[in-house]
């Protein structure tokens, strides 16, 4: 697959088949993503590619913390800063008023938006999942590593054929899932990734992107 196709087709699928992925596509990806780029080459990054029985038992104990009300882990990282300026708070609300309004659901209905957002930990039915893993002794910049690591394995897996959803949303099951992989206790999980094939039948709203004068400037050359 051609690069600019692979960057522009990737999104957050929040659909998949049942569809099994081979084991040797997963393994090409990992294989090639070890490439990322990584200051002074520390590859900070450890991943555990789970699927078959380990996925299901952690969907399940997720799936039963869940029915139970059980309240999220202790955040082992802050996700978002307390208050978002601007324009990161308009573009966050703006995600959320289209993913949520795309499945019906009204701003103000809290119940059925935590029952969408449910499916999180259920990886939205992909049968396969990556749970990518930090030294918690790395800094800002190797953090920003295991970004490039993740963004590396999700065109890797578009070249595939197949489709994937970064998830910061596990690290707030990071004890459930550490019940199944039981990594090191120096390891914090900064996120999961459903990985599979995307439901074609289902409506996934593809977010739009902000205008480049916003994100970039060029400085030109005389």
């Amino acid at each position: 697959m051609d690069i600019y196709e692979a960057v522009t087709s990737r999104r957050a699928v929040r659909a998949f088949t049942d569809r099994d992925v081979p084991r040797e596509a997963l393994e090409r990806v990992v294989s090639a993503a070890a490439w990322a780029p990584s200051a002074s080459n520390l590859q900070p990054w450890h991943s555990y590619v789970v699927t078959g029985v380990p996925l299901a038992e952690i969907k399940k104990r997720a799936g039963e913390r869940l029915a139970m009300g059980d309240p999220w882990d202790e955040p082992e990282y802050e996700q978002y800063p307390p208050a978002l300026k601007s324009p990161y708070r308009e573009r966050r609300s703006a995600f959320g008023e289209q993913r949520y309004g795309a499945l019906g659901i009204a701003r103000e209905d809290w119940e059925a938006r935590q029952r969408a957002a449910s499916a999180n930990w259920d990886c939205f039915g992909a049968p396969a999942a990556l749970f990518c893993y930090i030294d918690r002794e790395l800094g800002r910049p190797q953090w920003s590593d295991v970004g490039m690591y993740l963004q590396t394995v999700m065109l890797l897996l578009r070249a595939e054929g197949l489709h994937s959803c970064p998830q910061m949303a596990w690290a707030k099951f990071h004890k459930t899932v550490a019940e199944v992989l039981s990594p090191p206790d120096e390891l914090v999980l900064f996120c999961g990734m459903s990985i599979g094939y995307a439901d074609a039948a289902a409506h996934d709203a593809r977010t739009g992107r902000a205008p480049l004068n916003e994100t970039v400037t060029f400085v030109d050359g005389l």
